[in-house]
């Protein structure tokens, strides 16, 4: 930890710090590609983090609040404290670029639109690039993949079998 966080907790510093933490279920993402860290705020010499959950029972948010507990002490703050916070929903919309080109990179399909974009009467289902390949000729084989956030497909080009991270 660096002089002005010892004597005054920086809020900038503290913000980037926490954002470094990956989530448990996807170690490629950060917190902060994932969209799941909202805020970063002093309340006196506490650095309050705020945290939106991918899902209210999301099995992974316990983890992640610890992680940034243990990251930020780590770093010299002596008084942190994690909340959270359902409203708004967390989305898909909140992944940066670079966590969804990370997700590519990675072997999971990113979220193939926006969520905001789903409206009308008769949603459309649109192709899945397969990460490997990147051939639309895919199939759904699960509704869900090794995460409830992700979806379990095949590519019927490469026949290489993928995550998708379904847009929320």
């Amino acid at each position: 930890m660096n002089s002005t966080t010892a004597s005054a907790p920086s809020v900038v510093e503290a913000r980037r710090i926490a954002a470094t933490v990956v989530d448990p279920e996807v170690p490629v993402l950060t917190i902060d590609d994932l969209g799941v860290l909202r805020d970063v705020r002093l309340d006196g010499q506490t650095v309050v983090v705020t945290l939106t959950p991918t899902y209210s029972g999301c099995p992974a948010i316990d983890q992640m609040r610890d992680d940034v507990l243990l990251t930020l002490t780590a770093e010299g703050f002596t008084h942190v404290r994690v909340d959270f916070t359902l409203s708004p929903a967390w989305t898909t919309d909140w992944m940066s670029e670079a966590g969804k080109q990370k997700l590519e990179q990675y072997g999971i399909a990113p979220p193939t639109h926006r969520a905001g974009e789903r409206s009308g009467p008769i949603p459309l289902s649109l192709g899945v690039k397969c990460p490997r390949c990147g051939s639309l000729r895919t199939r759904e084989v699960s509704r869900f993949g090794s995460t409830a956030c992700k979806s379990h497909f095949e590519c019927l080009a490469c026949l290489e079998p993928f995550d998708h991270f379904k847009v929320h």
